[in-house]
């Protein structure tokens, strides 16, 4: 009876309710199916005891009914011999089985009640523990979110993770700087080409007029000559 009580202590237990009361609901609901799986490996057992109970007992209601059939036999041979005497000690012997297979009967019939009851039990015990497992798996998937998201959480609030976050704010502003420095070594070089560039021109005008000065200068036994002939 311990193992029947037990069973139904459970299948009448609140799962939500003995978890919402418990400090680990994991380490709870684990052991709420280990007690299960214990409790249905027990019941089956016993089931199948009470199974082979049943059998013996329909086996020997088979034989007390086949006794009663074989005194009752007896019976009609004695009267039919004369022998009044041996019938009625006979059919005395029919009334004992008789009572025996009444005893026999309301056994087997209790056997069957006990045995469907055990069937119901077995049933929803079995859907107790699909739901239990289905409520661990739950819990299991909601434990590693939250784990991961408080993880997440202790990253964020680091102080190694702020500390890193700073040095790389001072790792852009030494950039910032060092292409700004950058920048500055090429501010008015286009003006100094263009300077440069400008004074080339003037160079080459000087040379130019270099070269016809020498020029003129070469040619000045010809330049008189095309004066004279101009004043003539």
């Amino acid at each position: 009876m311990g193992i029947f009580s037990r069973m139904t202590d459970i299948i009448n237990s609140n799962i939500n309710s003995i978890l919402d009361q418990a400090e680990d609901p994991q380490k709870m609901i684990r052991l709420i199916i280990q007690e299960m799986e214990d409790t249905l490996v027990e019941v089956r057992s016993s089931s199948a005891r009470v199974l082979a109970e049943r059998k013996a007992a329909e086996r020997r209601r088979q034989q007390v009914a086949d006794d009663i059939v074989a005194w009752e036999e007896k019976a009609k041979l004695a009267i039919s011999k004369g022998r009044e005497d041996l019938a009625r000690a006979a059919l005395q012997e029919k009334q004992i089985i008789q009572e025996e297979l009444a005893t026999v009967e309301a056994e087997l019939a209790a056997t069957d009640e006990h045995i469907q009851q055990l069937n119901d039990e077995i049933g929803q015990l079995q859907q107790k523990l699909t739901d239990a497992r289905a409520k661990q798996k739950t819990l299991v998937m909601r434990s590693k979110t939250v784990e991961s998201r408080i993880k997440v959480k202790r990253q964020m609030h680091r102080e190694a993770l702020d500390e890193a976050f700073a040095k790389f704010d001072q790792f852009e502003r030494r950039m910032d700087t060092m292409e700004s420095q950058l920048e500055a070594m090429d501010l008015g070089r286009d003006v100094t080409d263009l300077a440069t560039e400008i004074d080339g021109l003037v160079e080459e005008e000087k040379v130019n007029e270099e070269l016809a000065r020498l020029k003129r200068e070469m040619g000045g036994g010809e330049q008189p000559a095309e004066n004279n002939s101009a004043s003539a």
